[in-house]
């Protein structure tokens, strides 16, 4: 089996960034948007490091994307040799859509939040008395999404894992023995 180093690192880092991302600015980021003196200024934060963030994530997912196309090549004979291998990589693909689906519903409720660069807020996801109810709605449905996306991109690390371990001989072996034995 040839070496897929490039696609791996572009799968796992994509991955990796996508994850720590989005929770860093979950637990970090939005929360501390409310230090700010007052809620347009809690708003503005808030919307500049989402804004700030967006093209990074935008790149790690890409990787990610690319990586993951890339090991699907890769490993295209194995994925058929090897019992559960296939199944493994639709689980996968299956996590990355719903991961990107929601990532990109969560874009769009971020850019009608960032309309208004200074709309008053409490926090990153919490709006405040004179926060606009077309940006509250957006909000509510931030505070949730917010948490919905590491866990969807944490399910898949370990997925990935899994996928991983299917790798090593011994599992390959016995993967493809058990298309013949039963």
């Amino acid at each position: 089996m040839a070496k897929d180093t490039v696609s791996r690192s572009l799968h796992d880092v994509g991955l990796a960034a996508w994850f720590g991302g989005t929770l860093a600015n979950a637990v970090a980021l939005n929360p501390a948007a409310a230090e700010a003196d007052t809620a347009n200024g809690t708003g503005r934060v808030a919307n500049a490091g989402w804004n700030k963030w967006t093209p990074v994530n935008a790149a790690a997912i890409g990787a990610h994307l690319v990586g993951s196309v890339g090991s699907l090549i890769g490993n295209r004979s194995r994925l058929s040799a090897q019992s559960g291998a296939g199944t493994t990589a639709i689980v996968k693909t299956g996590l990355t859509v719903l991961a990107l689906a929601v990532t990109g519903y969560s874009r769009v409720l971020g850019s009608k939040v960032a309309q208004d660069p200074s709309v008053p807020a409490l926090a990153g996801t919490e709006p405040a008395a004179s926060t606009p109810e077309s940006v509250v709605k957006a909000q509510k449905q931030l505070a949730a999404l917010q948490w919905v996306i590491p866990a969807l991109t944490g399910v898949l690390l370990v997925v990935s894992s899994y996928a991983g371990e299917e790798q090593r001989a011994s599992e390959v072996k016995k993967g493809i023995l058990s298309r013949f034995t039963g």
